[in-house]
């Protein structure tokens, strides 16, 4: 697409990534328009402070007319949408997120970061460290980072960064997102299966890593995890003039409860804590040593990453307690959360708290993955909503499958959250600390709220 081209519209800007973008292009200068019917925040507040807040929640036909220069499809939309398809009557020219990055990214060099795991976080330490030594690039990233009014930049510069998710481009293209942006340098973080609506067999999710990684160029370069036995499987395939680079863990130590990345004999202190933390610090060093920066300027920028949003946030803590939340959902984040706080904290207690909220998560066919996930909680607890199984229009799940699937003889099952609340103001919060994990929001619950309540 030309980059003077100027009306486009947005079929659900409401999306937390379609949003960013609809933001960025108009900040270009483009004339946006869009559509959903339902906007959440923060995607209502940032829509509504750039004068982009449809006026009125609904699809609209009138919005799609020949004037428009394309439109951009949202993974949220179904393939009945009116508006899409008034689009594809009229013959205007149809994108997927992925595909219009790709279209004005197509003359800069494209790094794309990868994983079942750990992708927000490579992706957000990368952007971080180069900000902090004022390079220029653009980006597509899928949380909100310290120091970053969007989540999407395109300009004239001659990089960008891109989280590469693996899920669907959308609802009428079932290409990954990842293969749409044709990377120059790539990097898997780690592979572990996900998505069953979309991959219902793990050699299914596993062979959409394997083509992208296949994907890359002559003279390009592939940078994956040798600490992930399936990603070391999909990087290290001898590619034909492919730059294929292991990363591993980053030597540390931890004192007073304080990370440190030790190099030679240099130590310095960070604000991210876990081992996946620490392979995520190396994956994302292995990218940007490719791009020019030096370890030096690495590790003075590193100091000051305060970590990806929803990533282990410190939600409060007292002399005895910390109160953290992540967004870890699927079974490999869950049990490198619940592990990293475990070690961050060897002396305390940890009470690891899950809600199942994904697709993936509630499914009986999947579920089973859980199997271990939580053994580093001294109390692990899981929680779920029936309600969520409704909206989803999903099979029932019980207590009993949960406890079966997850095989810890000790844990705490909860359907109704006030119950769970109930549960967790019992505890003594002596020397004991707290992990929430979901994806959702625990139906509500206040998590400010929760220092004050866990005495």
């Amino acid at each position: 697409m030309s980059q003077e081209s100027q009306n486009i519209h947005f079929i659900a800007i409401g999306g937390s990534i379609m949003h960013n973008l609809a933001i960025a292009l108009k900040k270009k200068g483009f004339n946006i328009t869009g559509s959903d019917d339902e906007i959440f925040e923060p995607s209502r507040s940032l829509l509504k402070k750039n004068g982009l807040l449809p006026d009125h929640v609904g699809w609209d036909e009138s919005k799609i007319h020949k004037d428009l220069d394309a439109v951009i499809l949202g993974m949220h939309a179904r393939e009945d949408n009116p508006e899409l398809k008034k689009a594809q009557e009229l013959g205007i020219k149809i994108y997927s997120f992925p595909d219009y990055i790709y279209e004005q990214s197509i003359d800069k060099q494209r790094i794309v970061i990868a994983g079942s795991h750990g992708k927000t976080t490579i992706t957000s330490i990368i952007m971080h460290v180069l900000q902090y030594h004022n390079k220029k690039f653009d980006y597509a990233v899928g949380a909100r980072i310290d120091g970053f009014e969007e989540m999407v930049q395109l300009s004239n510069a001659p990089i960008i960064i891109i989280e590469g998710d693996e899920y669907l481009s959308s609802p009428i293209d079932r290409t990954p997102k990842f293969l749409k942006y044709h990377h120059h340098i790539g990097l898997i973080s780690g592979v572990w299966w996900d998505h069953i609506n979309v991959f219902p067999t793990e050699e299914e999710y596993v062979k959409q890593f394997d083509l992208f990684a296949d994907a890359t160029p002559k003279a390009g370069s592939l940078i994956y995890s040798d600490d992930d036995s399936l990603g070391t499987v999909i990087g290290q395939k001898g590619r034909e003039d492919v730059n294929e680079i292991p990363y591993k863990t980053h030597p540390h130590s931890i004192e007073n409860g304080v990370t440190y990345l030790t190099d030679g004999n240099e130590s310095y202190p960070i604000k991210l804590f876990g081992k996946h933390n620490l392979q995520n610090i190396s994956g994302a060093l292995a990218v940007l040593k490719r791009i020019g920066i030096t370890s030096d300027m690495f590790y003075l920028a590193i100091q000051s990453f305060r970590g990806a949003d929803k990533r282990l946030e410190l939600i409060g803590e007292n002399s005895g307690m910390a109160i953290y939340k992540d967004y870890a959902h699927a079974p490999s984040k869950v049990k490198a959360t619940t592990l990293a706080v475990k070690e961050q904290y060897p002396a305390r207690d940890l009470v690891a708290c899950l809600e199942l909220h994904t697709f993936s998560s509630l499914n009986k066919d999947f579920i089973n993955q859980y199997k271990g996930t939580m053994k580093y909680a001294n109390v692990p607890v899981v929680y779920y909503s029936p309600s969520t199984l409704e909206k989803k229009q999903m099979e029932p799940i019980t207590k009993e499958d949960i406890k079966k699937s997850f095989n810890e003889a000790n844990l705490n099952v909860f359907d109704d959250r006030d119950e769970m609340l109930e549960f967790l103001k019992k505890q003594n919060w002596r020397n004991k600390n707290l992990l929430l994990m979901t994806s959702g929001t625990f139906n509500g619950l206040d998590y400010h709220a929760l220092p004050a309540l866990l005495k």
